[in-house]
């Protein structure tokens, strides 16, 4: 991140770290407006917001974030060192962290509300085949658990109802991802996900000038 910043910034780009509060895209010069009021106008503009991790939003998750509940495992997987964690979810992202996880972990959990997966064959044998990943399905989150720090998750099984903890200290949450396009709704087209459209090969979108890149 830090080379690509450098080489923009040699060739001439200005970096503002500013919150873009609207944007106009209507004529051929396109608008920027800023949460302090600045308007930044030009003929091109490029889309590249990304995504934001999609949570659970039961108790105690947003209240214990960052002090056991995670959305990236490469970021924070190694202060997990030698600890039991769980993961959620039942996609690849979900496999790809758990297996990821395994470096440091004594353990992982995948926890996941079905018995059938969306992850690829390959990547959910490769962490079937894992010897510190073992798999509770059937089973949702209903309070991640802890006053200061994670120690546990109450899971509910969805075919008796039944309530049980699982004792970890982290859990780290891989349900996907929720685009961050809400500036530019309306005014380009999205997919039924909420992602900009493309006109492939290009990363052109439906409005002349606007174009998008990265998720």
């Amino acid at each position: 991140m830090d080379e690509m910043r450098e080489q923009a910034q040699r060739f001439g780009a200005e970096l503002r770290m500013e919150d873009v509060e609207s944007v106009s895209l209507d004529g051929p010069v396109k608008t920027v407006t800023t949460a302090d009021g600045q308007a930044y106008q030009a003929r091109a503009l490029i889309l590249a917001m990304g995504a934001a991790a999609r949570y659970l939003h039961v108790p105690g998750e947003q209240e214990l974030l960052g002090r056991g509940v995670s959305s990236c495992a490469t970021c924070d997987g190694f202060f997990f060192r030698d600890q039991d964690i769980a993961v959620i979810g039942g996609g690849d992202s979900a496999m790809e962290e758990a297996t990821f996880l395994t470096r440091f972990a004594r353990s992982v959990t995948i926890v996941h509300r079905r018995d059938q997966f969306r992850a690829s064959k390959i990547m959910l044998n490769r962490a079937r085949n894992n010897d510190k990943i073992r798999f509770i399905t059937n089973h949702v989150v209903v309070a991640v658990e802890g006053d200061t720090t994670v120690t546990g998750l109450r899971l509910r099984d969805t075919r008796t109802g039944e309530e049980s903890t699982l004792a970890v200290t982290g859990v780290f949450v891989a349900i996907g991802h929720d685009p961050r396009s809400e500036l530019v709704r309306g005014a380009v087209d999205l997919d039924a996900d909420g992602y900009v459209l493309v006109k492939p090969p290009t990363t052109s979108t439906s409005v002349e000038g606007v174009f998008a890149a990265g998720i």
